[in-house]
């Protein structure tokens, strides 16, 4: 076999083969085999019919077409091994030349990966948010934990903001009850926006036995997206209290002894999640500069394949989960359809060269991943799937998702050696050390939630 490479543009190729006839046989044969195998020929036993008379009986055109068929594959293995291509997808081929007892000549057109040549990314530098923790902050914090201690009591009066007022529903459109449009003994909190717009006006100022009947767009359901008639009937009113802000409280709301050593705890709480923050700004704006240094050159093919599994995803998963369709989406978001196919695109873009830099990066920096590594990232990913550490394992083995894993980890590893590389500063002037030796675990974590989200689309909601 004998193939040539013809560089189409930076990320495509064609590949040109030509396999003299006598590669054939082992492909021919089994051709014979396949045939025999599936046809009658009265006269000779089943899977004993001689070549010839297959020949004869069927043609000629039908053994090859079989043989061809079989054998393709591993001759396009072979060229694409030997000009040592990094193939993305599958390829076009067209056979060119068929010539029985001659030759095989044939052309495949596939995208590959670009060649890319990563700069010094030693000078990057950025700029994230100053960690400030405020008083304001630490009291918002335990007024927060104080509000899930809060206790409720049945009062005697109106319903009114802060109360917990527990309600019957009945929703009808067109006249109509809704078959999922009735609950009973449903809990509700005036004033915490969690369930039909205009449910807090019509509550507020009805005692236990009171009715009214106010008209509300349907959030979920049969008849999401439409407005409805809803009847709500209040059954009881509660008011609710809050326990005193003392030592006692922080005895039943922690393991502190003291209300100032609750404080300071949520102040050191507050403290480590804004480092975590901004570790993932400082991630990805070192990933932005990164990019803008690299030039990427984007498969169109790969890119509207890339492009499609994302709109998939989002209409027929991400949207259906929660209870809309992509125009009711785009209408919340406040955006066109228009608007919305360019920030896939803009997204699907990021994504590709995202993975493409990375990936280049592992090569160049020679970052291998380790099965406590692996295993590690595993776990985040079960739990942020909702999957037990072995279900999610199952799957992705059945699903030969293995080598994604590794790639995500390594990716992120690779991020994470350019941000230690770049120099970060807070809004302050301040240098931010992003490598202090018990962060450096969290560091390559953020590094892969960074990585992620960058080639990946999820849903606003």
């Amino acid at each position: 076999m004998k193939s040539a490479v013809e560089n189409l543009n930076p990320t495509r190729v064609r590949l040109t083969v030509e396999v003299p006839f006598e590669e054939l046989k082992d492909s021919l044969d089994a051709a014979y085999k396949k045939i025999n195998q599936q046809v009658t020929v009265k006269g000779f036993r089943k899977g004993k019919i001689p070549a010839r008379v297959i020949d004869q009986r069927f043609g000629r055109g039908a053994v090859l077409e079989e043989a061809v068929n079989d054998a393709l594959p591993k001759f396009y293995t072979e060229a694409v091994n030997e000009a040592e291509l990094n193939v993305l997808g599958q390829p076009e081929v067209d056979i060119t030349e068929l010539k029985d007892g001659e030759t095989l000549n044939f052309t495949a057109e596939v995208d590959v990966r670009p060649a890319i040549e990563i700069p010094d990314y030693s000078g990057i530098e950025v700029e994230v948010d100053a960690i400030a923790v405020s008083d304001e902050d630490i009291e918002k914090a335990v007024e927060e934990l104080r509000e899930r201690f809060a206790s409720t009591s049945p009062v005697e009066r109106a319903a009114a903001d802060g109360d917990v007022v527990t309600i019957d529903l009945e929703a009808k459109v067109d006249g109509e009850v809704l078959e999922d449009g009735v609950a009973s003994d449903v809990s509700y909190t005036i004033g915490s926006g969690e369930l039909l717009d205009g449910i807090d006006e019509a509550v507020k100022g009805l005692e236990a036995g009171g009715e009214t009947t106010f008209t509300s767009e349907l959030k979920g359901g049969s008849a999401a997206g439409k407005e409805a008639e809803v009847t709500v009937k209040v059954t009881q009113v509660a008011a609710r209290e809050l326990p005193e802000l003392d030592d006692d409280f922080a005895q039943l709301a922690s393991e502190f002894d003291t209300l100032e050593e609750l404080r300071a705890d949520s102040r050191k709480r507050l403290e480590n999640m804004k480092e975590y923050d901004q570790a993932t700004q400082a991630q990805e704006r070192v990933l932005e500069k990164l990019l803008e240094l690299v030039e990427v050159p984007v498969p169109e093919k790969l890119l509207e394949d890339e492009i499609n599994t994302r709109k998939h995803n989002l209409e027929h998963h991400q949207l259906g989960q929660m209870g809309l369709d992509l125009a009711k989406y785009l209408e919340i978001q406040g955006k066109t359809e228009e608007e919305w196919d360019a920030e896939t695109k803009e997204a699907a873009v990021k994504g590709i060269k995202t993975q493409f830099v990375l990936d280049e990066l592992v090569n160049k920096e020679k970052l291998n991943v380790n099965q406590e590594e692996l295993t590690e990232h595993l776990m985040r990913r079960a739990a942020s799937s909702g999957m037990s550490p072995d279900q999610f394992a199952q799957a992705v083995v059945e699903g030969g998702q293995v080598p994604m894993l590794v790639g995500e980890v390594a990716r992120g590893k690779a991020l994470a050696v350019v941000v230690e590389a770049a120099t970060v500063k807070d809004t302050n002037g301040e240098i931010v050390d992003l490598d202090d030796e018990d962060e450096t675990e969290g560091s390559t974590e953020t590094a892969e939630t960074v990585e992620a989200e960058a080639t990946e689309d999820k849903p606003e909601a």
